[in-house]
């Protein structure tokens, strides 16, 4: 017999493609004529002028990369700072900055639990919460999206250390977790709370301060929060908040700190750039979710069935993946770029369109990319 070790590899080639789940790079240029509705630049940060300084200027300063893990060279005034801001801004005690918000959502559920300990997790969160799940070793109960009293139900069942998670707005369909009821949840069972706030920093609460700020649960003794620097912020890279004690010990045990790199500086002054624009900007938080808004009741007025957003995430419903990939791919001839959501994505199994709202839309481009979206939405 021949030597071939990876011949399963053009098996699962070959189911992905019967079932249209193929992925592909698509490198983007620089400059792009696209209307870009896929990306996750909410505040449409990314590219302004002072944010983009922010990054060159810390780059000159403190060099290209951090040099080591962030407890050898990696750490330097600037991560200090704006751990400093980003724990002051969204209400915490303190804040640990990684190098991505997989690498922070893997870092607390893994430094947090551990064997004989329990985790619940809603069925509708993000892949770095279910990789950490699985990394942590503790016992791991899935339960029904959104629901509290599921929640309740795992945590009462279980006599010892617990840890409840839940992302703050879903990245599929853009729906919010009911916050203060898990944290009446978790206090009532002696649980500690975890809160993936990607996609509700810089769209929800006070200014953009963030889903926790918002249901008034920043900073509460249970509470810990994770985010990215890499959406609302434009930048890249991620960060834990919550209690400085909680913080310390991290620094103290969490693997995807300690021998990670750390954040590159240039990442690091952008996104402390794009914090401080935003505490002098704080109408860019309500902007965003104003042209949510406004895309879904356009979309569902147009005959296409949406969810509607609670921050600035709107998701379009598709027939199938292959018509869900057909779609995007015509949107992006007709002039636009969407996001595409199928298997395993989709926890549902519901292909999906994924349009994201940015503060920096125009009311003529969502009216644009709703007559794109309609114009080209394939048959039932």
């Amino acid at each position: 017999m021949p030597f071939a070790p990876f011949d399963w590899i053009d098996d699962e080639a070959r189911r992905r493609a019967d079932t249209g789940l193929v992925r592909t790079l698509r490198p983007r240029p620089a400059e792009t004529e696209l209307l870009d509705l896929a990306s996750n630049d909410y505040l449409g940060l990314t590219r302004h002028p002072e944010v983009t300084a922010a990054a060159a200027d810390a780059a000159h300063r403190w060099g290209a990369g951090a040099t080591g893990s962030r407890l050898v060279t990696g750490s330097t005034a600037l991560h200090a700072e704006l751990e400093r801001e980003l724990a002051d801004f969204c209400g915490f005690e303190a804040a640990l900055v990684l190098s991505s918000g997989y690498a922070a959502n893997l870092a607390a559920l893994t430094a947090l639990t551990g064997r004989g300990s329990l985790i619940v997790s809603d069925a509708g969160n993000h892949a770095s919460i279910v990789d950490g799940c699985r990394l942590s070793r503790a016992e791991t109960a899935v339960v029904p999206h959104a629901d509290p009293d599921a929640v309740r139900k795992s945590l009462h069942a279980h006599d010892g250390r617990a840890l409840a998670v839940t992302d703050s707005v879903f990245s599929v369909d853009g729906d919010a977790a009911p916050l203060a009821a898990l944290a009446e949840v978790c206090r009532d069972e002696d649980a500690a709370l975890l809160v993936d706030d990607a996609h509700g920093l810089g769209v929800l609460g006070e200014g953009g301060r963030g889903a926790l700020a918002a249901a008034g649960l920043a900073g509460g003794d249970g509470v810990v929060a994770t985010l990215t620097l890499s959406k609302s912020l434009g930048s890249q890279g991620g960060a834990v908040l919550g209690p400085a004690r909680v913080i310390d010990h991290l620094i103290n045990t969490a693997r995807t700190f300690i021998f990670d790199t750390g954040l590159a500086p240039a990442a690091a002054g952008a996104a402390l750039g794009s914090l401080r624009l935003l505490r002098r900007e704080p109408e860019r938080a309500g902007r965003a979710r104003a042209v949510a808004t406004a895309l879904y009741g356009q979309l569902t007025a147009a005959g296409l069935t949406a969810v509607r957003p609670d921050a600035a995430v709107v998701s379009v419903r598709a027939p199938s993946a292959d018509a869900a990939v057909r779609w995007a791919a015509d949107c992006r001839t007709a002039g636009m770029a969407v996001g595409c959501f199928r298997p395993p994505s989709v926890p549902d199994g519901i292909s999906r369109l994924r349009l994201t709202a940015r503060a920096d839309l125009t009311d003529e481009q969502i009216a644009t990319a709703v007559a794109t979206v309609r114009r080209t939405a394939p048959d039932a």
